[in-house]
């Protein structure tokens, strides 16, 4: 009986990675009737990242009522993973994009809720917590996020505020004196895939701002909130590093964790790879299938087919991946330890084109897959 080990990440806009799973799974069946398929759905940190894991390991979800991107009440959730030890927050859950639908301004928005949903996750008693950053609306530097946990900010009066991209600049002192002391007993793990600083002409204001609302005016003016932050941060706590990968996320939310809750930031992928304790569920493995939307030079950095390369390399296993396009400088990923890329749009269609038929483009992939497997 050959086993396969599925581990695709989603296919941005079209399919996700749970589909993905699914639609590779129905397609070895068709041949290996009797092959025993493990499903690894990834998570990136964005939207469906907490199901994500959930299908991944089991668990449970969580719903919980928090502070929504304009600080007004909502449903929202988390995960609840490893026997109750390990909580996935995804921060789209309160800070996300959608919620804001055509209210727009992340001068305005509070990563506030996210921090509700860290002490909710605290009072069950983990010992870990997983942040998912993206698709989020904010562009606070994560201190509304700090501001919920007990980190108290000041203005030059000495007045408590609770800061907002729009008024960082007016911070001029940060009490982290009474920030909750159950974290300093727990672990917390950033997902995060981008690698942005804080501000500068890449940084979360800049490269993300417009997509949230921003006008080219407003993101200047919430750069130079940013940088004013960092300034405050150094001076009040010491910290001199705004330009570490992924400092930029989710509207500066990669930096506000490491600052205010001493967070590792890491790639999505490899939190995913630890998690489902993926080296031994390769052990042995008769192949290995992963994908994504677009293998590139990007790619190269460690995104989730690369990652599952890497690690799959060490045990010399055979690692097949399927992507929506090939695109420029893919042919590194060989060297890394993919075997072989099959590619769904053939014909390079403009993305309108692609998304209707996406299902069975990546079927007729799987199809070739299939048959390439025994040579």
């Amino acid at each position: 009986m050959k086993k396969f080990v599925l581990i695709p990440d989603s296919f941005k806009g079209t399919l996700s990675s749970t589909k993905v799973c699914d639609i590779i799974e129905k397609g070895i069946l068709k041949k290996y009737k009797n092959a025993n398929i493990i499903k690894i759905p990834v998570a990136d940190g964005g939207e469906g990242s907490v199901d994500a894991f959930i299908q991944a390991v089991g668990g449970e979800i969580i719903n919980v009522k928090v502070s929504g991107p304009y600080f007004d009440k909502i449903d929202s959730f988390y995960g609840i993973i490893d026997n109750g030890e390990c909580a996935v927050i995804e921060m789209a859950a309160c800070a996300g994009l959608p919620l804001v639908e055509d209210r727009k301004d992340p001068s305005k928005t509070t990563t506030f809720g996210v921090g509700e949903l860290i002490k909710d996750a605290l009072n069950r008693g983990v010992k870990k917590i997983i942040i998912g950053l993206g698709g989020s609306c904010t562009n606070d530097g994560g201190t509304g996020c700090a501001a919920s946990l007990g980190v108290v900010f000041r203005n030059k009066n000495g007045e408590s505020f609770i800061p907002v991209g729009g008024n960082l600049a007016a911070i001029a002192d940060i009490d982290m004196t009474k920030i909750d002391h159950r974290l300093k007993d727990i672990e917390i793990i950033t997902m995060c895939d981008i690698e942005n600083p804080l501000y500068g002409e890449n940084g979360a204001a800049y490269v993300y701002g417009p997509q949230k609302g921003a006008s080219p005016q407003m993101v200047n003016f919430l750069d130079q909130n940013l940088r004013s932050l960092a300034e405050v941060v150094e001076k009040r706590l010491g910290f001199k590093d705004w330009d570490f990968k992924g400092a930029g996320a989710a509207g500066g939310m990669g930096y506000g964790m490491r600052v205010f809750l001493n967070s590792k930031i890491q790639m999505g992928i490899e939190t995913v790879l630890d998690i489902t304790d993926f080296d031994n569920i390769i052990k042995d493995a008769d192949y290995i299938i992963t994908g994504e939307g677009k293998i590139d030079y990007q790619s190269l950095r460690g995104k989730v087919v690369i990652g599952v390369a890497r690690r799959a390399k060490k045990q010399d296993k055979k690692v097949f991946a399927v992507v929506g396009t090939i695109g420029e400088g893919a042919e590194g990923a060989y060297e890394e330890g993919v075997t072989e890329i099959i590619e769904c749009n053939c014909d390079h269609l403009p993305f309108e084109q692609i998304k209707p038929r996406a299902s069975q483009d990546l079927e007729r992939a799987v199809s070739k897959l299939i048959e390439r497997l025994e040579n």
